[in-house]
């Protein structure tokens, strides 16, 4: 088969698209055709290296996709060929405390598929059958194979972590990147007050259309100010946060008293500062929140497949062109997700 790769960690001119051998059907997995895949800003931390994590090389990146099952192994039972489904790429071996209480995300072994295992931009996967949700047959590829990762991300940060309640305000900061877009529907959802940062009018513009009340230009105003202004001094209850250094401190102080900074993520650095002399006396929580578990991407993924949440695409290529998908995440170009499409299905 044909499958996005690398040998070694370091910019975009170390992927290549380029045979590979067909995967092996475990007796619990299932293989898929890929029809559509898309990418995260994971995929570029997983290509750059990331502290800690010894890949298996050469490495296929890629935590999203959808496709037809077209194999199936021989302990598989909730699907068989001619399925549609997507990926789920949080996987743990199970039989630990947090595994049996029903939160795997929680378990020593968490892993993701495409970071810490091979994954998904591929002609085909071989996937275990756990990490597999069905998708009806009328929801395009696109969409199916863009919609999990974020989506459930955002989801778990909200609803189940930040326990977000109807009336609250919430800022979604990077409001048009995958995360972030998916946050402002899912806000808007609950019924929050919602508030967006992003760098463009264009981008803003987007935010408004995918469910925000009010945006903010960060590239020309300090959103932590502006919160203050447009609140009436008051700051909002949540900000959703997965940028990191570049504004934790700023999202600390846009918070109400009793607050709460949700993270899934710090694509600008991992160590702003805790800000604990203003955390204890306004009594602010931060929460940490990765991926999601089975049940609860299962719940918003619904919401997907009926059209209540909608996955913004800003470009499909074909998979050869992945270091112009990869240019399109690193360099914040355009808003929403970016879709690979197997060459052979062009």
């Amino acid at each position: 088969m044909k499958a996005v790769q690398f040998s070694e960690h370091g910019d975009r001119d170390v992927l290549e698209y380029g045979d590979f051998p067909d995967p092996e059907v475990g007796p619990e997995e299932v293989l898929v055709d890929v029809k559509a895949a898309s990418l995260n800003h994971l995929d570029i931390w997983t290509r750059r290296g990331l502290p800690g994590v010894e890949l298996e090389m050469p490495h296929i990146p890629g935590s999203d996709m959808a496709g037809v099952v077209t194999e199936v192994g021989e302990r598989v039972s909730r699907f068989e060929e001619g399925d549609h489904v997507a990926l789920i790429a949080g996987i743990a071996s199970g039989g630990d405390e947090f595994s049996r209480k029903g939160d795997q995300t929680l378990a020593p072994d968490f892993r993701i598929i495409g970071e810490h295992l091979r994954g998904v931009h591929a002609e085909f996967a071989a996937i275990p059958e756990e990490n597999l949700v069905p998708v009806p047959e009328d929801v395009a590829w696109e969409v199916a194979g863009s919609a999990s990762l974020v989506f459930q991300t955002a989801w778990r940060m909200l609803i189940d972590r930040g326990e977000l309640r109807p009336g609250e305000k919430v800022l979604v900061l990077g409001a048009s990147g995958g995360v972030g877009h998916a946050a402002v529907q899912i806000a808007d959802y609950a019924g929050a007050e919602v508030y967006a940062t992003a760098s463009t009018d264009e981008k803003l513009e987007y935010a408004r259309e995918c469910g925000a009340d009010h945006v903010i230009n960060y590239e020309e105003e300090d959103f932590s100010k502006e919160i203050r202004k447009l609140t009436d001094g008051r700051g909002v209850d949540m900000v959703v946060d997965h940028i990191g250094d570049a504004t934790y401190k700023q999202s600390l102080k846009s918070l109400v008293k009793g607050g709460r900074v949700v993270t899934c993520g710090a694509t600008t650095g991992p160590d702003p500062g805790a800000g604990l002399n203003y955390i204890f006396w306004n009594q602010l929580s931060v929460i940490g929140s990765t991926m999601a578990t089975p049940g609860e991407a299962d719940e918003v993924l619904e919401l997907v497949w009926d059209g209540t949440f909608e996955p913004r695409i800003r470009e499909t290529l074909p998979m050869s062109e992945i270091d112009r998908a990869h240019e399109l995440i690193e360099e914040r170009q355009g808003f929403g997700k970016v879709v690979v499409i197997p060459d052979s299905e062009l």
